[in-house]
């Protein structure tokens, strides 16, 4: 026989059994998101503290390469063992590591162009030229190089007439995501990816070797901090006069205490039969202008990387770009 009100009872017992279940899963759920918010917060403030140390590491290197350039005024070499030392600098909870290089020894890509300001940039024949030959003296088809040279000053130069094997808006604008030529200086060598003719092999064959100063001049290769395995850049310079293996023999002949200058340098490879222009003659330095830092943060697990670069031209040295994450 069942009890009168029975069914109510069971009723209210459900209900509450429920209740404390629909409890549960709010509780677990809010629980989960506090414990998720907490580790966003906790991440946050890892990356800001490793961010601040990556900027201190910054000034530390920018005052070091001011007291190198001071040590020695009009003379960079690579006495002092700097060059891609790698600098460990201890941080609360963890480690940060800068290495210095020399920023202007690679092909400056904005070289290709000419101008006063950004606002009117020509093409620079010489700059292209060297461009292509760089290509080429890394194996790169000569009519390949051409087409990327060309086109890489059409992307930066400020009018819209192609040069013969260049491409300006007409081109881009076809491609399955339209976009149009830059006309402005390249912010950074990735830029590379998106000009035409450039593919993924030429890309990657090329990109240890260029870079993107903020500045139109032909790149400033410094002939006392020069590699010997950076002898293409040596040879790019005077195109079938000098090969890579006698570049790179001319450096490792260099004197220990580097080059007083640049007439000092050519001598040899003008007895050897190379002519190299009044521009390109000049273009050789013997003191270093840019410096790449490339700093690396570890905090707590927090893993940062950042690179700058610093013009020592000036007094004090200027950091003038910086940038986070690894070059692509």
């Amino acid at each position: 026989m069942v009890e009168p009100g029975g069914n109510e009872r069971g009723a209210a017992l459900l209900t509450v059994l429920l209740l404390v279940a629909v409890m549960a899963v709010i509780a677990s759920t809010a629980l989960e998101r506090l414990a998720l918010a907490t580790r966003m917060t906790g991440n946050g403030g890892e990356i800001d503290q490793a961010r601040a140390y990556a900027d201190a590491g910054a000034e530390i290197a920018r005052l070091r390469i001011g007291d190198l350039v001071a040590m020695r005024p009009g003379r960079t070499t690579l006495q002092g063992g700097w060059l891609g030392a790698p600098q460990a600098l201890p941080v609360p909870g963890g480690m940060a590591t800068a290495r210095v290089t020399d920023g202007g020894n690679c092909f400056n890509l904005n070289s290709v162009v000419e101008g006063e300001d950004e606002t009117n940039l020509k093409v620079r024949p010489i700059g292209v030229t060297q461009f292509q030959a760089l290509m080429q003296v890394l194996g790169i088809d000569p009519r390949a190089a051409q087409q990327v040279a060309m086109s890489l000053a059409d992307w930066i130069d400020t009018d819209s007439v192609p040069q013969p094997g260049g491409a300006e808006d007409e081109v881009y604008v076809r491609a399955p995501t339209p976009y149009r030529a830059a006309n402005r200086f390249v912010i950074d060598p990735s830029e590379l990816r998106v000009i035409n003719g450039v593919t993924p092999a030429i890309y990657d064959r090329v990109r240890p070797w260029v870079c993107a100063l903020p500045t139109a001049d032909l790149s400033p290769i410094n002939v006392n901090t020069l590699l010997p395995d950076q002898a293409p850049l040596l040879a790019m310079l005077v195109q079938g006069q000098l090969s890579v293996d006698q570049a790179r023999q001319l450096l490792a002949r260099r004197p220990a205490d580097g080059y007083g200058g640049t007439h000092e340098f050519w001598a040899i490879p003008i007895q050897q039969g190379a002519q190299p222009l009044d521009e390109v003659a000049s273009q050789v330095k013997v003191a270093t202008r840019w410096f790449d830092v490339d700093i690396s943060v570890d905090v707590g697990g927090t893993q940062l990387v950042e690179k700058v670069l610093i013009d020592a031209q000036q007094t004090p040295a200027v950091l003038v770009r910086r940038a986070m994450g690894d070059a692509a």
